[in-house]
């Protein structure tokens, strides 16, 4: 027998006979809209829509609201929540040079709990029990909100619908001209899944599932491909306070302003394509084609800023620690009082993690070329090649050398005295 999709697993999901007023996270999308009318008729419960802009381009608000007030929603809401998710989520992200798998600068994974969040107070203002989004049961997404969900606010009951009415895109397309709801692009199946903020841009599904093939070139709808950018180099200057950006090119920003104008100039130049093989959470391996030219600049700055002013010892211990603050925030425990635990100490090592970084940018690299701080721990007449004096004296060296090679040397010798008595057939 199939196994019943509506029949509850875990606690947190909603109970069918419980459901009365649900709050929808909304995009304006096929599956969202399609999840709107879907609701009413399948539990007939009123909809509130919650749309969150973090920084999406090309979004208009008002359609979105318009659509789903069309479609019978009770109220729709739209927050602005850019500055939020730029301050209290990409700003850690930052400080923790957070990457996940190498290469995915974690902009979806960082946008869910806030968006998450932002459903757990909206549903309690306007008298919801139930939360819906649209996330398939193959994807992150799903662990993401309703992790966070389901730990702030343990009354509120869960429905994901796509994962309940297996609806092909064929279908969900016949479902929505049945019941009047309008189709981006008509009836033609989009060709990948797309999400994007103002950190990044992901691609994935169709074409790219053949990980044989290069990607298309109609999968880049962000970055310019690097062998169309400008022939010439352009330099960048980022300017850090305590790890966090605050200026572009000697101008001081706001952060949002700041990741926006910086990702405008890597589009421009090709900065940001990463394909990746990516581990999911749900035990699946995937590709991922991401657009990510903020990211791309800013992350590499900061770390060589954190380069300049830190010890080796802090460069290095700190790295074991970014692998696992992006893990947490990958895998949905955004909430896991180890990350909270870890931004402190982030917080900690980027305390003098001030100063100027250049970056050239050119045809589809962001490189380091200049970096300055008051906090360095360089001295240029030390590293002068030939000089010597100060607190370096290259007399005395040898010692030093004697002392740092002493286990290293001893090792080799007896090795060497223990392979020789092999050789001879004697014993160790």
């Amino acid at each position: 027998m199939p196994e019943d999709p509506t029949q509850r697993i875990a606690s947190y999901q909603a109970d069918p006979a419980q459901v009365g007023r649900v709050l929808l996270l909304y995009s304006g999308g096929l599956d969202t809209s399609v999840m709107l009318r879907w609701i009413q008729e399948r539990y007939g419960a009123e909809i509130v829509t919650l749309t969150v802009n973090l920084g999406q381009p090309g979004e208009d608000w008002e359609v979105v609201v318009t659509k789903a007030r069309d479609l019978g929603a009770l109220d729709a809401i739209v927050v602005d929540a850019r500055e939020e998710f730029a301050r209290d989520y990409v700003l850690p992200a930052i400080k923790a040079n957070a990457l996940y798998g190498g290469g995915y600068p974690l902009f979806t994974a960082l946008g869910r709990p806030l968006i998450a969040k932002l459903a757990v107070e909206h549903a309690r203002r306007t008298g919801c029990d139930t939360v819906a989004h649209g996330c398939t049961g193959k994807g992150n997404d799903q662990v993401r909100i309703e992790a966070t969900v389901a730990t702030l606010d343990s009354d509120l009951g869960l429905l994901a619908p796509v994962r309940e009415w297996r609806m092909g895109r064929e279908e969900e397309i016949a479902y929505a001209r049945e019941h009047g709801i309008p189709v981006k692009g008509g009836t033609e199946v989009p060709p990948y899944s797309i999400d994007d903020n103002l950190w990044g841009r992901s691609s994935e599904g169709g074409a790219i599932e053949d990980l044989s093939s290069p990607p298309r070139d109609d999968v880049f709808q962000l970055v310019t491909r690097p062998e169309n950018a400008p022939d010439a180099p352009e330099p960048v200057r980022i300017g850090f306070e305590s790890g966090c950006p605050v200026s572009l090119d000697g101008d001081r920003l706001g952060l949002v302003e700041l990741l926006e104008r910086v990702a405008e100039l890597g589009r421009r130049h090709g900065v940001g394509i990463v394909d990746q093989i990516e581990d999911r959470v749900v035990g699946l391996k995937v590709r991922d084609l991401y657009e990510v030219p903020a990211a791309a600049i800013v992350l590499p700055a900061h770390r060589e800023l954190e380069k300049l002013v830190s010890t080796i010892h802090q460069n290095t211990f700190k790295r074991a620690l970014e692998d696992r603050w992006a893990y947490l925030c990958y895998a949905g425990l955004w909430h896991e009082p180890l990350r909270a635990d870890l931004d402190a100490y982030m917080d900690s090592a980027n305390e003098l993690v001030s100063g100027e970084v250049t970056m050239r940018l050119y045809k589809g690299s962001a490189t380091p070329v200049a970096r300055s701080s008051p906090y360095a721990l360089y001295d240029r007449s030390l590293a002068s090649f030939g000089e010597s004096g100060g607190e370096f004296s290259q007399a005395a060296s040898p010692g030093f050398i004697e002392l740092f090679t002493l286990q290293s040397r001893m090792a080799h010798r007896v090795r060497a005295r223990a392979a020789e008595k092999r050789e001879d057939g004697g014993e160790d």
